[in-house]
């Protein structure tokens, strides 16, 4: 047992817990996306727009928003789809952090590419590591037994 490593330690019974626990926040999480829509308005309240993770959901024009000329019409429509779309960003992100928790938040890279960079070099460490350890095991494996 002990050329196991720590793989023999392992308490399944813990790690299907915890995968069951993480298979069933992603249900939660999957269920309230379904339901989130961004919502937004220009400051004069001629543009009113709903998005949702399919794309543009409403938009609807005062009768007024006719007076505007169309790039000033436009810029109002791009301004309040923006908004709104950030809007919905910032719910799948609460979403998010109440399932995962702040540090859990997979959105928390969204804006920090950084961080993202950061994860993938420590997961690259990681697995280097891994790999050395494993190959290391390997070769006293194949020693012993003449290989």
């Amino acid at each position: 047992m002990t050329e196991l490593g720590n793989f023999a330690n392992i308490d399944i019974d813990k790690l299907l817990k915890s995968t069951d626990g993480y298979l069933a926040r992603m249900e939660s999480v999957r269920k309230s996306m379904a339901t989130l829509v961004g919502h937004a308005q220009d400051e004069d309240g001629l543009v009113r727009v709903e998005y949702a993770g399919d794309g543009l959901r409403e938009l609807e024009l005062h009768p007024k928003a006719m007076r505007l000329s169309s790039s000033e019409l436009s810029e109002k429509i791009k301004e309040a789809v923006r908004d709104a779309a950030q809007d919905l960003q910032k719910q799948t992100g609460e979403v998010m952090e109440g399932a995962f928790g702040e540090e859990g938040n997979p959105m928390k890279y969204m804006n920090d590419p950084d961080a993202v960079l950061d994860q993938v070099r420590e997961m690259e460490t990681a697995y280097n590591r891994t790999f050395e350890d494993v190959m290391g095991e390997l070769d006293r494996i194949s020693r012993r037994l003449d290989l």
